[in-house]
């Protein structure tokens, strides 16, 4: 007896795993979709003096504005120094840190644990602390006067050193968290491929330079997208610390977006300035799916 099976037979359409995505896509639409619409619309109008009033169709004049806005330029300056002089740091000491913390030493648990717990803490918390260091009185100063300086340094104050003051608390918070990345990583990797180079004459820091390194690429590379995004984004350290200041020295993007949206209520021209910044992160995210997709890259 032949069995004959009919190729045409559809089967029908499945509901239930749309019904379960259903939340979390309205959720997305109220809360990411609906306003990122709204913001870049806003790009294209201009409030007349008055927010509760219907907004005017301008074009293009809010980009024209943009493009003579020397604050803005400096801000963009200020958030490239700040992927330029956060990023590398990212990439390399959080990577010497997990090589550390995984020998297997008496207490090593207690050692991953005190570089992990500034990422536990809060920004805002880190934020007024580092700042109490930083301040004339505070304690950074306190040393450099045993050690001899008469004067203390103006961490916060001065135009030249601000804005890396900032940067010093963003990568203390993010060691722990990329050295937990790497961890994860370096535990991968077979210890005989050590023990092998050991026979061949790799042995101490070199091993790592011979296998760690290429191994941990796709570590390496992950990581410095996703903290390049993170520089891009951020904002807490400079609210907290210096409120862009002074003379906009410390200002970076998100933090000039911020103050013309709710200090000057200019919602049109934040928009336009959001809109750069989204381009921006859009095309730091497309790197790092790239990179998902094909870590080899």
């Amino acid at each position: 007896m032949k069995i004959s099976l009919n190729k045409n037979t559809t089967q029908p359409f499945n509901f239930v795993p749309y019904l379960f995505l259903l939340p979390a896509l309205l959720l997305l639409l109220i809360t990411v979709f609906i306003p990122a619409i709204q913001a870049f619309s806003l790009s294209f109008t201009q409030y007349n003096y008055d927010i509760t009033q219907s907004p005017e169709w301008v074009g293009l004049e809010n980009f024209k504005r943009l493009l003579q806005d020397s604050v803005f330029w400096l801000t963009l300056t200020n958030t490239i120094l700040y992927l330029i002089g956060v990023v590398p740091l990212l990439v390399i000491l959080p990577l010497l840190l997990a090589i550390l913390v995984n020998n297997k030493l008496k207490g090593i648990s207690w050692f991953r644990l005190a570089f992990y717990v500034p990422v536990v803490i809060s920004m805002v918390v880190a934020g007024i602390a580092w700042k109490a260091l930083y301040s004339s009185n505070g304690l950074f100063n306190q040393i450099l006067q045993q050690l001899g300086f008469s004067e203390g340094i103006p961490w916060l104050t001065s135009p030249q050193l601000a804005l890396w003051s900032v940067m010093l608390v963003t990568i203390w918070k993010g060691l722990g968290y990329y050295m937990v990345i790497y961890l994860a990583g370096l535990q991968a990797i077979p210890g005989e491929l050590y023990e092998a180079a050991a026979i061949d004459g790799s042995d101490g820091w070199r091993k790592h330079w011979d296998i760690t390194i290429p191994l941990m690429r796709p570590y390496l590379l992950l990581v410095a997208v996703i903290s390049s995004i993170a520089a891009t984004k951020v904002f807490e350290e400079v609210y907290i610390m210096t409120q862009g200041g002074p003379l906009n020295r410390s200002k970076t993007i998100v933090y000039y977006v911020y103050e013309r949206a709710f200090e000057d209520l200019d919602i049109n021209y934040a928009c336009t300035i959001g809109l750069i910044l989204f381009l921006i992160i859009l095309i730091l995210s497309f790197i790092n799916l790239k990179i998902s997709k094909n870590p080899t890259l």
